[in-house]
């Protein structure tokens, strides 16, 4: 059904929230501040500019708060932070039936660091990070940019994500969208929705 597959990368195809809020709420607590993990992470799903911004409100977090949030995140996220189960499968087997995968992140490079730490580099086509400076989601620029320069008809193509972000992105540029949650929220513009990624199989198609 699907012949290029656009993945987002923290809470969809690495398991990175559960970390980073970890890591944000051990350095507000070096600043006396007392937050719980879940109601970090709620704020880190909107987006990690929703979470600062929040944060900043309610307690005037500064600059040196975040530089060490940032510092310790990398030094501790490589080692803590794994895909999710059934990710390998599941790109592969988009590879070998002759599909594409294509990374769309806010992240940096490290996103592609991850990608070859875990042998999941050589199944992606192209890599969208913060790098190319496309403006951020919801914005369809870099899906768009992905159709233009793959030759991707817009209804063989699908967007997997955690987040309304992410899901308004792909419909802003014209494509499915597929939402990757828990079951703790729901997505309304969303044409797909999964809780494990055995279900993408049949989304997918047995051959592309």
């Amino acid at each position: 059904m699907y012949k290029h597959i656009i993945w987002d990368f923290d809470g969809t195809l690495f398991d990175t929230y559960p970390v980073m809020g970890q890591i944000f709420k051990e350095t507000l607590e070096e600043e006396g501040i007392t937050e719980a993990l879940d109601e970090i992470i709620k704020h880190m799903k909107i987006s990690m500019g929703t979470a600062l911004r929040h944060y900043e409100n309610a307690y005037r977090i500064s600059n040196s708060f975040i530089e060490n949030y940032n510092k310790k995140r990398l030094s501790m996220e490589f080692s803590l932070c794994k895909p999710f189960d059934g990710i390998e499968d599941i790109c592969k087997y988009i590879h070998a039936i002759g599909g594409r995968n294509y990374l769309y992140t806010h992240r940096g490079e490290s996103a592609i660091t991850f990608l070859k730490d875990y042998n999941l580099y050589d199944y992606f086509s192209d890599f969208i990070t913060s790098k190319q400076n496309f403006e951020r989601k919801p914005s369809p620029d870099a899906i768009l940019y992905l159709l233009t320069e793959h030759i991707i008809n817009p209804n063989e193509a699908i967007m997997i994500g955690d987040r309304d972000l992410d899901i308004l992105s792909a419909k802003n540029a014209g494509i499915h969208a597929c939402f990757f949650t828990d079951g703790s929220n729901a997505c309304e513009n969303s044409d797909y929705t999964i809780n494990n990624f055995q279900q993408l199989y049949s989304i997918i198609g047995p051959a592309v």
